[in-house]
C-alpha cells in the first residue's frame, strides 16, 4: 500500500461513537476518519476493531485515518440497515477465536459448540476449545464430553479457572495473538481471564455489558492488552450470527468429517436422512462419525 512520508500505521484497538483509538509506535491516539474513505455506497463497516490503519497525526495530537489495509480473518454478521443488508464487522485479522464451554454448572451445550466451529470454520478463523470446569467432573468424564474434537482438528484446552490448571497453556496460546473470546453465560470466560491478567475479565466483562445494552445508546467496542503481548477481543454477539449466506448443501464442508463422505452417496442430492446408499450414515452406524455432531449438522441444516 502506497502512503504518504507523513502516514504512521496502527491497529484499531477501541471505537466509540465514530472515535477510533489507534495503538502506534508512538502509543494510543484518537483518530476520526478522513471524509474521502467515506464516499460511496457502503455494504460493510469500513473501520473496525483489528483493522490496520495509516493515519496522520495533526498538530493538536489526534489523528485521522487515511487508510485501511486488506483485512485477514474476520468475524461478521448482518445487521439491519435502513438501505438493505450491512455486513457488520465485529472483529477483524483473529488469529484465533477462543469457545469456552464448562463441563458443568452449566452442562455444556454442544449443539451451540458445533454452531461456533461452523462459523469458524466459515470465516477460516482457527479455533480453540476450552473446556472449563473441569475440575467439577474430573478429566475423565471431561474428554468423554470433548474427547472427540482433536480427532476433527479442533485442539481443547482442559482449564479449571478454580484451581489453576491450564492457565499457563493458556497463556501461552494467547501470547503475541489477536484472541477473540466467546462461550455461553456461566462458562467462566471472566474468571479465566481474570486469572490470565488480574482484572482483565472484569473489564471485558464491563465493555460487553455497554455494548449489549448500545442499541439505543452508545456502543463501544474494545481490543485489551495482555502483559505478554496480543490482545483480546470479546464477542457478545456471536450468539446472534445467523448462517445468512450460507446454502443448505454449503454445510457439507464445513464438517470436517463429513466433507469427504458426500461425494460417496448414491445420489447427489441426498439430504443425509433416510436415502439408500447414503455415506454419511454408513459413517455414523459405523462409529466413524459421532452421533452428537451428526444430529448438530441435522439441526443446522434442516432446523
Amino acid at each position: 500500500m502506497e502512503q504518504s512520508p507523513a502516514a504512521l500505521p496502527g491497529l484499531i484497538v477501541r471505537l466509540q461513537s465514530g472515535f477510533y483509538t489507534v495503538e502506534t509506535a508512538d502509543g494510543q491516539i484518537t483518530c476520526t476518519l478522513r471524509g474521502r474513505l467515506k464516499q460511496g455506497r457502503r455494504l460493510g463497516d469500513l473501520v473496525a476493531l483489528g483493522d490496520r490503519v495509516q493515519i496522520t497525526v495533526l498538530p493538536d495530537g489526534s489523528g485521522v485515518i487515511d487508510a485501511v489495509e486488506p483485512r485477514g480473518s474476520l468475524l461478521s454478521r448482518n445487521a439491519p440497515s435502513p438501505r438493505g443488508t450491512y455486513r457488520q464487522v465485529m472483529i477483524a485479522n483473529l488469529d484465533q477465536i477462543l469457545l469456552i464451554f464448562a463441563c458443568a454448572h452449566p452442562a455444556p451445550h454442544l449443539r451451540m459448540l458445533d454452531r461456533f466451529l461452523v462459523i469458524a470454520e466459515k470465516e477460516r478463523i482457527p479455533p480453540l476449545i476450552v473446556a472449563n470446569k473441569v475440575d467439577l467432573v474430573g478429566m475423565e468424564e471431561a474428554l468423554k464430553i470433548f474427547g472427540h474434537y482433536p480427532a476433527l482438528g479442533y485442539p481443547v484446552l482442559f482449564t479449571s479457572a478454580r484451581q489453576g490448571d491450564g492457565i499457563g497453556e493458556l497463556h501461552q496460546r494467547l501470547a503475541g495473538k489477536l484472541s477473540g473470546f466467546t462461550g455461553p453465560s456461566g462458562a467462566g470466560k471472566s474468571t479465566l481471564l481474570n486469572a490470565i491478567q488480574p482484572r482483565l475479565g472484569l473489564a471485558v466483562r464491563d465493555v460487553s455489558e455497554l455494548t449489549r445494552k448500545g442499541r439505543h445508546t452508545t456502543v463501544v467496542r474494545e481490543l485489551f492488552p495482555l502483559k505478554e503481548g496480543g490482545y483480546v477481543g470479546d464477542t457478545p454477539g456471536i450468539k446472534a450470527l445467523a448462517l445468512w449466506d450460507t446454502q443448505p448443501e454449503e454445510l457439507d464442508g464445513y464438517f470436517p468429517e463429513l466433507r469427504h463422505l458426500v461425494a460417496a452417496c448414491q445420489f447427489s442430492n441426498c439430504t443425509h436422512r433416510s436415502e439408500p446408499g447414503c455415506a454419511v450414515r454408513r459413517a455414523v452406524e459405523e462409529g466413524r462419525v459421532h452421533p452428537e455432531r451428526y444430529q448438530s449438522y441435522l439441526r443446522l441444516r434442516y432446523g
